[in-house]
């Protein structure tokens, strides 16, 4: 694997490590954990990977058009995207934050 380019956004190195973490999740849920576990929890595993992998996506774009963001969503955001994804597994406090960081972005 080649170096980072050094005039890369920390954040597009991020959402690029981000998105290929999105991409074998999925493939280890699909092909991995589809004869060891529930249906139903692989559903899950799914809806997961699937969210992971738009936030990628998100990140990236973010990343891209960062001189359009003010510095106060860019200080606001991220914090409520962490918060999200830390408290994603009580309802409904991850989804709240990871909505509380778009709507920051729109700020």
């Amino acid at each position: 694997i080649a170096a980072p380019q050094a005039d890369m956004p920390t954040t597009t190195q991020l959402a690029a490590v981000s998105g290929a973490m999105a991409i074998g999740l999925g493939a280890f849920g699909a092909h991995g954990l589809k004869t060891k576990v529930d249906p139903a929890m692989i559903k899950i595993w799914e809806t997961a990977s699937h969210y992971h992998l738009v936030h990628s996506v998100a990140l990236l774009a973010v990343s891209v058009g960062h001189g359009h963001l003010s510095k106060r969503s860019l200080r606001l955001a991220p914090p409520l995207f962490t918060a999200g994804m830390a408290l994603g597994a009580i309802t409904p406090i991850g989804g709240l934050s990871l909505i509380a960081g778009w709507l920051s972005l729109a700020l």
